[in-house]
Parts: C-alpha cells; sequence; structure tokens
C-alpha cells in the first residue's frame, strides 16, 4: 500500500477515536448523561437546567483543554527529540517543564491574586529561561552542539529548578496546595482561559506542522545541514520557542504532566515512519487522545472523587520508559 494512502487511513481512523473520545468524555464523568442532555446543551441549551450548564460550562471547556495540552505536550516531546536527537527526549527532561514549574510556584507565594492569563506568563518566562541556561551550559565549549552534553545539563537543571520549587513550597506551606496541580489535575480549565491560552496553543502547533520539513533535515549533521544552505540555529531557535510556549501554557493549565511527550512520538513513528511530514500530525491527533483518554479514566475510576490524570499517564509512561532505556542499551 501506498505510504501516503496507509497515512491517510490511519490518521483518519484516530481522527474518528479522537471524536469518539470527546463524546464520551462529555457524557461520563461523576454524573452519567443521556445524549439528548448533550445534545440539547450543545445544540439547544437552557441555562435553568443543572445537567446542561455542568456539560456547557465544565466538561466542554474540559474536554477541550485536554485535547490542546495533549496535542501540546506530545509535539513538545516530537520537537525535542528531533532537536537534540535523543528518543528519551522531552520538555521535562530539559528541564523546561521544571523552569516552568519554578516560576509558577513563585508566582503562587508571592502574587497570589494574579490571573491564570498572568500566571501563564510567569510559566512561559520559566520555560524559557530553563531553556537559556541548558543550551548555554552545554555550548560554553566553541563546538557543535552535542546531544549528549544537552541532556547532562538540562537534568541538572531540571534537579536544580525541582529543588528549588519543592523548597519554596514547603517554606510557604503550599505543599498540600500544590499537590494536587504537581499531579497533573485539568479540571479547572475553564472557557476564559481557553479563550485567551488557547490560540496561543494552536498558533504553537500550527508552526510546528509548518517546521516539519526542516525537522527531517535535523536528522542530519550541523555541517551537511549547512551545505544545504539551511541555517541550523534559526531552525533550532524557532523549535525552541515552540516548545517553551507549549510547555509553559501546559504546565500552568494542568500541571507538570510527564511521559505524554516521551510515548506519543514513538507510536506516531510505528504507525507512520520517520518523516515528520507524517509524524506530526500523527503526533498531535494521538496526544490529544491520550490525555482525553486518561483524563475519563480520572474521572469515572472513583466517582466522585477526582485521581489526577497525570498519574494515570504515569501508569503507562513509566514501563514505557523502561522499555524505551532497555533498548538504548542493547543497541549499545
Amino acid at each position: 500500500m501506498n505510504s501516503r494512502v496507509r497515512f491517510t487511513i490511519q490518521l483518519s481512523i484516530e481522527i474518528i477515536i479522537l471524536c469518539i473520545l470527546l463524546l464520551l468524555s462529555i457524557r461520563y464523568g461523576a454524573n452519567k448523561n443521556s445524549n439528548d442532555t448533550v445534545m440539547n446543551a450543545i445544540f439547544n441549551y437552557q441555562s435553568s437546567n443543572l445537567d446542561q450548564q455542568i456539560i456547557r460550562q465544565i466538561r466542554i471547556p474540559r474536554v477541550i483543554g485536554a485535547a490542546l495540552i495533549g496535542s501540546a505536550l506530545a509535539c513538545s516531546g516530537a520537537l525535542m527529540q528531533c532537536v537534540t536527537k535523543n528518543p528519551m527526549a522531552d520538555s521535562g527532561l530539559l528541564g523546561i517543564n521544571s523552569g516552568a514549574a519554578l516560576m509558577l510556584t513563585m508566582s503562587f507565594i508571592f502574587f497570589p491574586k494574579l490571573s491564570t492569563q498572568q500566571t501563564t506568563i510567569f510559566s512561559v518566562f520559566g520555560a524559557a529561561l530553563a531553556s537559556i541556561l541548558v543550551f548555554g551550559l552545554s555550548s560554553m565549549k566553541k563546538a557543535q552542539l552535542s546531544p549528549t552534553i544537552l541532556v547532562l545539563a538540562g537534568m541538572a537543571i531540571s534537579a536544580f529548578f525541582t529543588a528549588l520549587s519543592e523548597g519554596l513550597a514547603l517554606i510557604s506551606q503550599l505543599k498540600q496546595d500544590l499537590a494536587f496541580w504537581h499531579f497533573g489535575g485539568i479540571s479547572a480549565v475553564n472557557w476564559n482561559q481557553l479563550i485567551h491560552l488557547g490560540p496561543w496553543v494552536i498558533g504553537g502547533l500550527l508552526v510546528a506542522l509548518l517546521l516539519t520539513p526542516n525537522l527531517n533535515l535535523l536528522n542530519l549533521s550541523d555541517d551537511s545541514i549547512q551545505s544545504l544552505g539551511k541555517n541550523i540555529n534559526i531552525i533550532r531557535s524557532i523549535t525552541l520557542i515552540c516548545v517553551v510556549i507549549l510547555s509553559g501554557i501546559s504546565v500552568a493549565l494542568v500541571g507538570a504532566v510527564a511521559f505524554v511527550g516521551l510515548i506519543i512520538p514513538h507510536i506516531a513513528k510505528f504507525l507512520v515512519g520517520a518523516d515528520y511530514r507524517q509524524v506530526m500530525p500523527m503526533t498531535l491527533i494521538l496526544g490529544a487522545n491520550l490525555t482525553l483518554c486518561a483524563d475519563l479514566i480520572a474521572r469515572t475510576i472513583n466517582p466522585p472523587n477526582e485521581t489526577p490524570f497525570g498519574i494515570i499517564i504515569s501508569l503507562v509512561g513509566v514501563p514505557f520508559f523502561i522499555y524505551l532505556a532497555r533498548k538504548d542499551n542493547q543497541r549499545i
């Protein structure tokens, strides 16, 4: 079968799964609603109906937010794996999520009355600061950027920022308040956040899709890329800006959710191959499917109590990480 036809079929299947998960996520939760109630809430909304209020004001923005954040986290992971040429890289590995979490914790402590939009600025700034520090440390020697040195620098920055964040939260007695956020929770996403932050996430995803031809070039050496007339520094800079925006907003909205950016790009490559023109669209849809599924399980596994959906993802992510580590060692 032609690769383009196979890609179209596989992507169509994942989109159908996405639509099914969207409908299930809107219908099911602490309370189960009928299909008629869901349809009326969408097309014939009555503000006096409590079930329709829950669907319209809580579940729909939450479901849309979960899909966007899933795509953003998966996209960040795919971009980082491409830039670092490391199959186990994502924005968390390079300390970008930890930088965002640190600045977000500081905003909670020193500016507790800030809006979500304002705290998101802190988060994105923290992600940018972490990426600057990581790439600054890894390129102190005037030589070609080494993926190994880059990852080691990221691990050091991540450990440092995480320690600071945990220490500040403990001193300020915010540890308990931040616990649910640290494990990943999407229950607080609302229409106001989607209106202000959604366009930035969508914009970052669109830029990532436009970058796909250049992402294929990053598999080559720096000298080979430059011989083709491409500026490697510009490609990497734009890619990292996308990662900073997507990671910073994701951390601000749902917390430090791990493994989405690690798992999904590998599944996408398994399905469609190594061409980023096909990998990236598949990555975005698969990322949305994973977070929607995890959030649905988190809401229904122990109603009316809610489990942080980051824990659900970690149950899949940890074995997958061990599998990748073993596979990488076997190559060595």
